[in-house]
Order: structure tokens, then sequence, then C-alpha cells
């Protein structure tokens, strides 16, 4: 490939990204509405003991 090619997918992320300034903003803020999260190291604990082992299959009855 030369190496001045840009894909259509890559021409068209910079077209839309110039069009619209504010969307990595928009990304970082989605993220952290639902990835970037406090994690209560207690709460985690009482989750892991609290875990019940299955069987392999779970549909088997012994």
């Amino acid at each position: 490939m030369a190496k001045n090619f840009e894909s259509e997918a890559t021409q068209f992320l910079k077209k839309y990204k110039a069009e619209h300034p504010n969307t990595e903003a928009r990304q970082r803020e989605g993220r952290s509405r639902l990835w970037d999260k406090h994690i209560d190291p207690e709460l985690q604990d009482g989750f892991r003991a609290s875990k019940v082992p299955l069987n392999p299959y779970v549909y088997q009855t012994n």
C-alpha cells in the first residue's frame, strides 16, 4: 500500500470529526457513564463470598 493511502472509513471518520468537533468529548462522557465506575472492594468481596458453585452441566440432576 502507498504511504499516503487512506481507506474510505478513515476518510469518513476524519470528515465526521471535522464536522462534529465535540464527538470525542461525547465519547469520553459516554465511556465514563458506563465503564469508569468506582468499585467498592468490600462489596465485591461480599459478592464473591456469596457466589454459589454450579455443576458443569446445569441441567444435570445429580
